[in-house]
């Protein structure tokens, strides 16, 4: 028996599968496996990244592989932060952050995105904040509740362009070559939510991890019909196993058509790379070498050999939107030119990039849509009320509403969702705000402003 595997008696509430340390054993050698189980057994690092449409005043040392992150020295309570609730700044593991340098090394410009296993966000809003402006990004979670969870941290985070979608991969199969990237962190074993989740230590064995690999390639498969000849796969998990890591890769690249792309990195950002012993371009994230959790990384490139295959196309008159062409959407968004103003759901007003506007239609006809687009107003009575997606967005024109700025305790009062009294504030649909950053709307009534904050996101831990 190695002597690698948990003592009887061990003092450790959850102890590290002993399974598990006979499967990473002959992956890293006795020493580095020595090393890994310390540092699951020590403290997480504590990351954040800044969302640069946002200012925050958050210091921090910055995360090498991601320009935007930064590493705290302790874990804030989050909740009890209005400008987390506004957007300001994420909350992220640091090692998930190296999709970045993946997206550095493609050389194409994309003007569609799917994030495929997307919940709850944040490697989504990271997709947004890297993509260029007008690429239309396709978030997706097939569960309910985590796909709501998902669409609040997109919303909050403000950057335009985005689709969240409600759908298992196979849902996505009618849409060929319709997207230049598709990024799958798949579900995994967990392993690399060892430190973190004492739960995932429980959760683990054999079995799953035999079953995650099993569903991961399926999942990749699903949708490879999805991705133009030549674009890119950014395959992820959280884990550390051959199994659902190198093997997957390798038998993407054989049996789907692939080829494995390099990505480049720096010596001090202490990667590891792969653990056949094939020296495959692949990125692992162990802990006891990079300051993160688990992770794994595979950039993939898509043959061209299914060239002549016709791409999906919007049926005419079905995927046509219903464009509102007397709304004046100058008076309420910026970069106003580049984008329609559409009614969804008979009376949701919503703005779409001219440029995606067919292709969100088409994606209505073929997808279950919990968004497309920033979500303006909600005709009510004839009456137009604005939506808390206007308020966060980063295309708010500043002048569009009166605004009032919040102290810390009413701002923690408007986020529990509780009406307000609001002094020396006009009456009508007031932006509410917290250090010059908006978090929502109210309607101020005079002798009290009603709480237009959606009740599904009030914070309740106060």
């Amino acid at each position: 028996m190695s002597s690698l595997l948990p003592a009887d008696g061990a003092q450790t509430q959850v102890p590290i599968p002993a399974d598990f340390v006979r499967e990473v054993e002959p992956l890293l050698g006795t020493p580095a496996t020595e090393a890994l189980l310390r540092a699951l057994e020590g403290p997480s690092p504590v990351s954040v990244r800044l969302n640069e449409r946002k200012t925050a005043p958050i210091a921090g040392e910055k995360i090498g592989w991601c320009e935007s992150g930064r590493y705290l020295d302790s874990r804030p309570q989050y909740t009890l932060d209005p400008l987390w609730h506004a957007g300001c700044f994420y909350a992220q593991e640091a090692s998930s952050m190296f999709i970045e340098q993946a997206f550095r090394a493609i050389d194409i410009a994309p003007r569609r995105i799917l994030d495929l296993c997307a919940a709850p966000g944040g490697k989504s809003t990271h997709w947004r904040a890297l993509l260029p402006p007008d690429c239309l990004l396709v978030a997706n979670e097939p569960v309910k509740l985590r796909a709501n969870i998902l669409n609040e941290n997109l919303a909050k985070w403000g950057w335009p362009n985005v689709v969240v979608s409600q759908n298992f991969p196979h849902d996505f199969a009618p849409l060929t070559h319709c997207f230049d990237l598709i990024a799958a962190d798949v579900p995994c074993s967990g392993e690399g939510m060892f430190r973190k989740d004492p739960g995932a230590r429980t959760d683990w064995s054999l079995q799953k991890v035999e079953e995650c690999a099993a569903l991961q390639y399926r999942i990749v498969a699903d949708v490879w019909n999805c991705l133009v000849p030549g674009g890119y796969l950014i395959y992820s998990t959280c884990t550390y196993n051959r199994a659902e890591n190198e093997d997957n890769v390798v038998k993407i690249c054989e049996r789907l058509g692939a080829e494995m792309v390099p990505v480049a990195t720096l010596p001090e950002w202490e990667i590891d790379g792969d653990t056949t012993g094939r020296n495959l371009p692949v990125y692992h994230f162990f802990p006891h070498h990079s300051r993160g959790e688990g992770f794994f990384l595979a950039l993939l490139r898509k043959n061209k050999s299914d060239e002549k295959t016709q791409p999906a196309r919007a049926k005419k008159n079905k995927c046509k939107p219903s464009i509102e062409r007397g709304f004046k959407l100058a008076q309420y968004i910026a970069d106003n030119q580049q984008y329609d103003c559409v009614r969804i759901n008979q009376n949701f007003l919503v703005a779409q990039h001219k440029l995606h506007t067919e292709f969100i239609g088409m994606l209505a006809q073929t997808l279950h849509l919990l968004t497309s687009g920033i979500c303006l107003f909600e005709e009510k009575n004839k009456k137009l009320i604005p939506q808390t997606d206007l308020a966060l967005s980063t295309l708010l024109q500043p002048d569009a509403f009166p605004s009032i700025n919040l102290s810390l305790t009413d701002a923690l009062r408007y986020l529990r969702h509780e009406a307000l009294v609001l002094d020396n504030a006009p009456r009508g649909y007031v932006l509410a705000c917290f250090d010059g950053h908006p978090i929502g709307f109210l309607n101020n009534i005079g002798s009290r402003a009603n709480n237009l904050y959606p009740k599904e996101w009030r914070i309740r831990n106060l």
